[in-house]
């Protein structure tokens, strides 16, 4: 039903500290209002007011069992595989519960079946083989919300974040190939993570479920799709870094590339330092984030603010000590990075920021 104008009414009191309005009659007529039928109150953000009749609420707060949202995809042996993940990748992004993928004849599936099973397996979380047969495979999405919530996702993508960070530096030390792994499988975790958050996003922007989703309100959806990309950009970083070294300690192995000295001990441990000040400017930011602390947010950007200079210092500092310039370039690679974080870290603060700052100044004027 479309909404209706029902005019102004005129409130009235009783003199007893009571205020009383008449309802339409023809309205409570049509919703079968009786003496003695009760109507609930919603005070709206706006204090605008809500009255729903009592049946009504009751028959809206029963729980129904969601349709399913499936899909159907057919593969040909002609069609480019990663298009066909692709496309798989966005079904899911978009809600997907069920996922059916058709191949045209055999050859098709023998190209593709294990490829698409991998992909998914990998990728999606909760993500389960239903159906499978010669020609077809069929997926089903079951995690739901409850079930993992999106601030525990998000959290659990920090941790993974800066320990991936962590493995990428070790890794120039000592070359060791679990380290080398251990950042691949924290990018590999993180990519399953934030495709899950922007999965449930979507799904509560198109029913506008905030509150269920643990939101205060709907802005809260924006503020978690840009943070996942903030998060992910830092684990996209300590990768790229691990290839880098990874070609860096092939060509010294191989010995196509000689080094003329050892890393200074120095400049290593301020860079080192240097990190580690942007991975605890990172942990403060997601604190306050999570805390909804409009304070400790301006604190973090004063910090970011401070540590300029000292990065200008660290760079003058490795020109200074005239080092090998393949070292020299890893270094200044580390120090990008950590800059990153911190740019990472000022970008989460500013959300905390215009996430809060109606509510402080709110407080400020009734102070």
């Amino acid at each position: 039903m479309n909404e209706k104008d029902l005019g102004y009414r005129r409130v009235q009191s009783t003199g007893r500290g009571s205020y009383i309005i008449s309802l339409p009659k023809d309205w409570a007529q049509n919703i079968g209002l009786r003496r003695g039928s009760e109507i609930a109150f919603t005070v709206q953000s706006d204090f605008s007011l809500v009255l729903t009749p009592r049946a009504l609420k009751e028959k809206s707060m029963q729980v129904e069992k969601p349709e399913l949202k499936e899909y159907c995809l057919t593969v040909d042996i002609k069609d480019d595989p990663q298009s066909v993940q692709r496309m798989i990748k966005a079904l899911y992004a978009i809600g997907a519960d069920i996922m059916q993928i058709r191949f045209k004849n055999a050859e098709t599936s023998v190209k593709y079946k294990p490829e698409i099973k991998n992909f998914a397996r990998d990728l999606f979380l909760g993500s389960e083989v239903i159906e499978e047969a010669s020609n077809e495979i069929t997926f089903q999405i079951l995690i739901r919300h409850p079930e993992f919530p999106i601030e525990r996702a998000v959290r659990r993508m920090s941790i993974l974040a800066l320990t991936a960070d962590r493995d990428a530096i070790s890794y120039f030390e000592n070359g060791n190939q679990d380290a080398y792994q251990n950042v691949l499988n924290a990018y590999n975790d993180i990519n399953r993570l934030s495709l899950y958050v922007v999965r449930q996003l979507k799904y509560g922007i198109e029913r506008n479920l905030y509150k269920e989703l643990g939101f205060e309100t709907p802005k809260e959806f924006l503020l978690y799709r840009i943070l996942v990309n903030d998060i992910k950009n830092i684990t996209e970083n300590a990768l790229n870094i691990t290839r880098a070294l990874t070609d860096f300690h092939k060509l010294v192995k191989d010995k196509t590339l000689f080094i003329r000295e050892q890393v200074d001990e120095e400049t290593y441990l301020q860079v080192l330092n240097f990190n580690a000040l942007a991975h605890q400017l990172f942990e403060d930011s997601m604190k306050a984030m999570f805390k909804k602390d409009y304070k400790d947010a301006e604190r973090v950007i004063a910090k970011r603010q401070s540590y300029t200079s000292l990065e200008n210092e660290l760079v003058r500092l490795m020109y200074s000590k005239k080092l090998d310039p393949h070292i020299a370039t890893i270094l200044r690679l580390f120090l990008d990075n950590s800059r990153r974080i911190m740019d990472h870290s000022q970008d989460i603060a500013e959300l905390t920021l215009n996430w809060t700052v109606e509510e402080v100044c709110t407080k400020l004027a009734f102070a």
